[in-house]
């Protein structure tokens, strides 16, 4: 039985718990990722130095990795190692953003933002994130277009502790790596919930629709590596020429 062991530069956080193997070892090198042992761009030590490193099996390792792999964790190219990826376009694409258009290929939605303030969290933002009601959040809208066709109307909550002055900043279209890159803070996971609901007017007015009209809400929570909300945004979209894409594995 293989007995993990944990290299001086992490935490107790790092110890394997009772999931398989391999979930186990993709969840510590995550861990190492997010806390910057290795920066995005960086090559990762080979297999058996990490299975040393661990106390497991290359093969373990090698199946983890292949799994940071279909994540867009990390990068494989050939003859030169394993390398951290960033919070890039085509990470996004394929683990958060699920939309589709119905006659063609995925791509990164364009967008312009429509305003950003810092404003009291309401009952509905604080028990998104885990804060006190009242505690300080910044709010972005925005809308977001394919193929230049404005299909989606967003809100997005920010715990404002964790970006402080983001609601200063010229905003890109990639938040996730505005998130890693100048906040610490990086997205592992996020928890979506779909429905069905009717365009507001102000929602119409966006989209170029009438009041009423079907829309598709997709309600999503993203996590930090150590488990805390830390983004809350709702997308409201047109979807005559969309559709919502899982790829169940």
């Amino acid at each position: 039985m293989d007995h993990p062991r944990i290299e001086h530069r992490s935490t107790r956080n790092d110890a394997l718990g009772f999931r398989p193997l391999y979930r186990q070892v993709r969840d510590v090198l995550v861990k190492r990722i997010v806390d910057g042992v290795w920066k995005p761009g960086e090559t990762l030590p080979n297999e058996f130095n990490i299975a040393t490193n661990l106390g497991v099996s290359q093969g373990t390792v090698r199946k983890a990795l292949d799994q940071l792999v279909t994540e867009k964790f990390v990068l494989r190219r050939q003859g030169k190692g394993t390398f951290v990826a960033s919070h890039d376009e085509a990470r996004i694409m394929f683990q958060f953003f699920k939309l589709v258009p119905d006659s063609g290929q995925g791509e990164f939605p364009d967008s312009l933002i429509l305003d950003v303030k810092v404003a009291a969290a309401d009952k509905k933002a604080a028990a998104a994130l885990a804060l006190r009601t009242s505690a300080r959040v910044v709010r972005i809208e925005r809308i977001r277009s394919l193929a230049g066709r404005i299909c989606i109307v967003e809100r997005i909550l920010l715990p404002r502790t964790l970006f402080p002055g983001i609601e200063k900043r010229d905003l890109p279209n990639n938040l996730y790596e505005l998130y890693r890159s100048d906040f610490s803070v990086t997205i592992v996971r996020a928890s979506e919930k779909l429905k069905a609901i009717a365009a507001t007017r102000r929602e119409a007015k966006h989209l170029g629709l009438k009041p009423g009209a079907p829309l598709l809400s997709i309600d999503r929570t993203a996590f930090a590596a150590d488990g805390r909300p830390v983004e809350w945004r709702v997308s409201l979209c047109q979807t005559d020429a969309l559709h919502y894409l899982a790829d169940l594995r």
